[in-house]
């Protein structure tokens, strides 16, 4: 599908100059502090249907965000043109937006002492050259096995994709370092019918290097497999059922986690978990890591978007809640140092985001479970997940399969599953399956009892 060419990834150090000049114009025109990042990306994707190409996406695209503070009034501004009369011009902007806001008294660089100092090559980059024409081959196959599989229809999305990209980041403070990485996909959704309806499904697979990815045909037959076993799906009648969420999902739960233990949520006071630092928040033996020195990780990075390392942290020990996740602004708004996990886009400010999350695996298969539970319901797709952040009450439309006698056994559709997720997670066990595919992975989790609105 590709050959090796070291130099085709667009270069972070053709990014330094323009941000170098961006914060010297910065400076002349008033700043305090600044910060600035640049990113230079390339992409290509390739869809087919019906063997033949139906659409080719390919871009590149560079762009420049710059962060200014004028004592602790702060602007962010953005662009795409890096000429020399648009940089300074784009500072200018910036320090005259600056004055007028309203002061942040938060509003600050890190302390220079906690800034990265070593670069660590995390290997997050395939410098592959993406053969249109291979990567067209690439999408047939997947639809190909997709179609291949009995009561499948039609295949939606046969896709192939390839990314890369660069970033820069420098402060007025003297910190300047910058990162390549890319990134590859393959996709298909599957559809399928009979005499009781028409169903939907797909498989997926992302990573890093080519190498990473699930081949084309198993791609393809998955999702076909995925969809022809959803054929005759009926609701369930509404009660209390244990239910299950399969691995292709679970993650959700985590993501759930890493909202509420945002620094940003804890200090607006928006948070279901806002007064559970220190406390079991999970079950005994329970783990949850986020670690952003994961060679090849789908949610690595050398430092994160204010120059700070960050390191492994184990966020759930032994089923308790050890750190919130922080960036310098709520860090300073609760007391604590950032644990480097600031997120930078071009036109904002600093957000908060985690890296690589994972649930550690338990000790007992999902057969295992299935067979203790008896009878439940495993669910395998979810839509219109539904939140309150202030209390943790959850719910979820979703789809999947009875668990009756131990065993998944017929598929079940256009349900809604309930419940509180602080008791959610002080129940939840985590089964044997974990596979690291994405940035947040856990295995398939056991949720217990929850309200079920059926038929």
């Amino acid at each position: 599908m590709s050959q090796k060419h070291p130099h085709d990834a667009p270069s972070p150090e053709k990014l330094k100059t323009d941000l170098d000049a961006l914060l010297g114009y910065a400076k002349a025109a008033g700043a305090t502090s600044a910060d600035a990042i640049a990113t230079h990306g390339r992409s290509l994707s390739v869809s087919v249907k019906d063997g033949s190409i139906e659409d080719v996406d390919s871009s590149e695209g560079r762009d420049i965000g710059l962060r200014v503070m004028v004592g602790k009034r702060m602007s962010c501004v953005s662009s795409s043109d890096a000429s020399k009369a648009s940089l300074e011009l784009l500072a200018q902007r910036a320090v005259a937006m600056a004055k007028l806001a309203p002061e942040d008294p938060y509003s600050a660089l890190p302390d220079t002492q906690l800034l990265a100092t070593s670069i660590p090559d995390l290997d997050l980059l395939d410098a592959s050259v993406t053969d249109i024409n291979a990567m067209t081959d690439t999408a047939r196959e997947i639809e190909a096995a997709a179609m291949a599989v009995k009561n499948v229809q039609q295949a939606e999305g046969a896709s192939a994709s390839s990314s890369q990209s660069a970033m820069y980041y420098c402060s007025s403070d003297g910190f300047g370092q910058g990162y390549r990485a890319s990134r590859f996909g393959r996709s298909v959704a599957a559809i399928a019918s009979d005499d009781g309806g028409m169903e939907r499904d797909y498989d997926m697979s992302s990573g890093r290097h080519l190498d990473q990815l699930k081949s084309a045909k198993g791609i393809g037959t998955k999702a076909g497999e995925r969809v022809t076993a959803r054929l005759g799906g009926a609701q369930v009648a509404s009660g209390t059922f244990n239910v299950m969420f399969d691995r292709r999902i679970a993650g959700s739960m985590l993501s759930a986690l890493s909202g509420a233990i945002s620094g940003p949520a804890i200090t607006r006071g928006t948070s279901f978990l806002r007064e559970k630092l220190g406390e079991a928040v999970f079950a005994k033996g329970i783990t949850v890591t986020d670690n952003p020195f994961v060679e090849r990780g789908r949610g690595s990075r050398p430092f994160d978007g204010e120059g700070l390392p960050g390191k492994s942290y184990n966020i759930i020990n032994d089923g308790v809640l050890t750190t919130w996740l922080l960036n310098t602004s709520s860090g300073l708004q609760l007391g604590l140092p950032s644990t480097g996990h600031a997120y930078r886009n071009i036109s904002s400010p600093p957000a908060v985001a985690s890296t690589n999350l994972t649930m550690a695996a338990g000790a007992r298969s999902v057969e295992q479970i299935m067979a203790d539970i008896g009878d439940g319901l495993l669910i395998t797709e979810m839509f219109g997940p539904s939140l309150n952040s202030n209390t943790g009450d959850y719910s979820v439309g979703v789809s999947g399969y009875k668990i009756e006698g131990g065993a998944r056994t017929t598929p079940v559709r256009e349900i809604t599953v309930a419940g509180n997720l602080i008791d959610i997670f002080a129940r939840l066990e985590p089964a044997s399956d974990l596979k690291i595919e994405s940035a947040t992975s856990t295995p398939s989790l056991l949720l217990g009892p929850m309200t079920v609105a059926g038929a």
